[in-house]
């Protein structure tokens, strides 16, 4: 017998997908020739027919359009409501309302009588949810997995050390009320969930966590993790630099954050599970997860079977944020809920130990604590991102055209930026070509810090990676007007670059793949700067954020980087910058949506550029991303 490696069988796998796509017909040729699906979608159903027996063409695609739904975040298929939009390759919408679609309740009672939906089947239908099988019992196991942390009988907890060490971290109760109590719900829970957008001081409430669990126990055992490795090194370096009274920062201390992947303990023989699991216990008393919008339904179930019922979870995050871009959206489920069962005999005991504990506000549902104070952004960003969040469009409009640290360039129609040169956008060519000069003067002086420090000062955002309104198209554009920027004499670009070196300083860098020997990870951004070498000359080095000093690596070593001179707001997520760009596509763009603009203008700091039409604005405003999950529906 021949084994085969596992990318030669990933190879024929998809070969033979692919056959199975080519050869579909009727529905599943009709919506894949649209659009609608994917060849991997159609090869999936047609799958799925052949090994149960399945025929009925409307039952086909329903299971397609599950994975197709997938694809797109959703956990499941919504049959009345399924999202009939196409991106062409001119990002251009394609028509598809007159294709076939199976009117809703026909198509579940075609579901309903169908073999891959009786029990022990591949599909789950549910209340007009489709699944597929794996993802419904991800959804039951999330949910029972947190209702039975939510019944079960409270931490041990030292009410007196507890008031003590919050009146020691925050002052007069009523100060900083919300995070107090977020502190306060997370020592007296099992399961607690920070919320709140940039600024709100979820890092801070974080590490006065630490100190009041460790001021309890000194032998805690914690672990902090992201989903990503960036966010993760981030959430690190936050914890060590927050300030403390001396006897709670040693208490702290400099703790590590690894990926929850790390946390969990890859395995050599599958992607999908891990050494820690329901059998394997993680031994941490604490587990802290931060960005959790980002961690997809399949990662929050591996998470939970793997954490001790005798230990804390919290988890933090943006629920306004977009949301993993694998299926789910498990904070947003989880913050939007109602109380998971067994509240009302919980809330009296929780209750009287927050009163004890001089909190004089209450917990959401499912010990969900939101931060609503700024501290980072200014006024006009966190006016602008309230009227976002609520789903204001004429508020979101009023601020961009009249906030003082906030530009609308406007366009009448979005077309307008389709052109080679757009008129209107001097302001963000100026800002562009001078940040890049400053860079490029720190880098070829060796001055690390300065270049690096520059280079986060701007970030130009796009919601498209492809296309007119694209990454692409404007990294190009960018080029362009760099290319051009010594016409007036003072000279930009290095001869290096000119000649096309490939490690000229000031060259913006994004690393787009994971690197634990060299530290690197997803989404770090870093510059090329050019230090002095024994000999008296000078060699390329890159030089990445590390909080204190720059990490520094040989161009050598890298492999996954690339020139960054613009980013998609996915791309751009757990990111902080002095100001934003942020372009716009046209009001139809299905990535249109309200939590794209909020992300994209809670990254800044200082100010906001939004570029784009009036109507893209509006659109993205009220149209809030719609995941269809059963979990909100089912609980409790």
């Amino acid at each position: 017998m021949t084994i085969l490696d596992p990318t030669t069988r990933a190879a024929l796998a998809a070969e033979d997908g692919l056959r199975l796509a080519v050869r579909a017909t009727g529905l599943l040729a009709t919506f894949g020739a649209r659009g609608v699906l994917a060849p991997s979608d159609v090869a999936v159903a047609r799958r799925l027919g052949r090994l149960g027996g399945e025929t009925d063409e409307e039952v086909l695609l329903a299971a397609a359009l599950t994975v197709r739904a997938l694809r797109s975040g959703s956990v499941c298929l919504e049959l009345a409501d399924v999202d009939r939009r196409v991106l062409g390759e001119d990002d251009a919408l394609v028509p598809t309302d007159d294709l076939p679609w199976p009117e809703p309740a026909g198509w579940a009672a075609a579901l309903a009588a169908s073999p891959l939906t009786a029990p022990g089947g591949p599909l789950r239908l549910d209340d007009g949810l489709l699944w597929l099988d794996r993802y419904r019992r991800q959804e039951d196991q999330v949910r029972d997995d947190l209702t039975a942390r939510s019944v079960a009988a409270p931490p041990s907890v030292d009410p007196a050390r507890l008031r003590a060490a919050l009146d020691r971290l925050f002052g007069d109760v009523g100060a900083d009320d919300h995070q107090r109590l977020a502190c306060a719900v997370a020592t007296l829970r099992w399961t607690a969930v920070v919320a709140g957008g940039p600024g709100t001081g979820k890092t801070t409430t974080v590490a006065r966590l630490l100190a009041v669990l460790r001021d309890q126990d000194p032998g805690l055992r914690i672990a902090l993790a992201a989903p990503t490795g960036k966010a993760a090194a981030r959430l690190g370096e936050a914890i060590g630099e927050e300030r403390l009274p001396d006897a709670d920062r040693a208490r702290v201390g400099t703790p590590e954050a690894s990926t929850i992947h790390r946390l969990l303990g890859p395995r050599a023989d599958t992607s999908s599970r891990f050494r820690h699991d329901r059998h394997r216990r993680l031994p941490h008393d604490v587990v802290v997860v931060d960005e959790t919008s980002m961690v997809s339904l399949t990662l929050m179930a591996r998470l939970l079977e793997a954490v001790r019922d005798d230990a804390r979870v919290v988890f933090v995050g943006d629920p306004d944020q977009l949301a993993s871009v694998e299926a789910g959206a498990v904070l947003g489920d989880l913050v939007s809920a109602p109380d998971l069962a067994g509240a009302a005999a919980r809330d009296d005991v929780l209750g009287a130990a927050l009163d004890a504990a001089g909190c004089t506000s209450r917990p959401a549902a499912n010990g969900v604590v939101r931060l609503d104070r700024n501290y980072r952004n200014n006024a006009d960003i966190a006016a602008l991102a309230a009227a976002i969040r609520a789903g204001d469009a004429d508020a979101a409009l009023e601020r961009l055209r009249g906030a003082a640290s906030l530009e609308f360039v406007e366009y009448d129609d979005a077309a307008a930026l389709t052109e080679r040169e757009p008129a209107g956008l001097e302001g963000l060519r100026e800002e562009v070509v001078s940040g890049a000069r400053e860079v490029a003067a720190a880098a070829r002086t060796g001055d690390a810090d300065t270049a690096l420090e520059q280079a986060e000062e701007h970030r130009l955002l796009c919601a498209h990676r492809r296309g007119p309104y694209g990454v692409s198209r404007w990294a190009a554009q960018v080029e362009r007007w760099l290319d051009r920027a010594d016409e007036d004499g003072d000279v930009l670009v290095d001869p290096d670059r000119a000649a096309g070196a490939e490690w000229w300083p000031g060259r913006p860098l994004l690393v787009t793949a994971n690197d634990y020997d060299l530290g690197l990870y997803n989404g770090d951004t870093g510059v090329v700067v050019e230090l002095p070498t024994p000999g008296g000359g000078t060699r390329p080095v890159a030089v990445f954020s590390r909080g204190g000093t720059p990490l520094q690596r040989s161009p050598a070593l890298l492999s996954g980087v690339q020139t960054v001179h613009a980013m998609t707001v996915h791309r751009a997520q757990g990111s902080q910058y002095a100001r934003v760009s942020v372009l716009l596509p046209p009001p139809e763009s299905p990535l249109l949506t309200r939590e794209l603009l909020y992300t994209a203008v809670t990254r800044a700091r200082t100010g906001v550029r939004v570029v784009g039409s009036a109507e893209a604005v509006r659109a993205a405003v009220e149209r809030p991303v719609s995941r269809a999950s059963g979990f909100a529906r089912r609980v409790p």
